[in-house]
């Protein structure tokens, strides 16, 4: 995994994980690499991997069965899906919208 220095190394391993979910690489009730598994597979601490996991595990995306290890929730494409369009639409969408204004694009130019 290559890492961009202008996100949180922690947020990009969320963001991998819900990709993989997304693309149906991880699927529902699959088990995931533990904290140090997946921190020695890509090279960070595990520490940073704990904090990604805990945050998937906050959002529902992933659940802990103790003594098993992080799987998949089986909602969690759905769970995923909503969250990045919401995001879409509240922080790319008026970028996007302010930029077809200011290049005079209307949307059936782009439709």
């Amino acid at each position: 995994m290559e890492f961009n220095s202008n996100k949180s190394i922690y947020l990009q391993i969320c963001d991998n994980i819900c990709e993989r979910i997304l693309s149906g690489d991880l699927k529902p009730d699959a088990r995931i690499p533990s904290v140090r598994e997946y921190g020695a597979d890509i090279g960070v601490n595990p520490n940073t991997v704990m904090r990604s996991y805990e945050k998937l595990t906050g959002e529902g995306i992933i659940y802990n069965r103790r003594g098993i290890g992080y799987f998949i929730a089986p909602d969690a494409k759905d769970v995923v899906l909503s969250t990045l369009r919401k995001e879409f639409i509240e922080n790319e969408v008026p970028q996007i919208v302010k930029r077809m204004n200011l290049l005079g694009i209307r949307p059936e130019d782009v439709f």
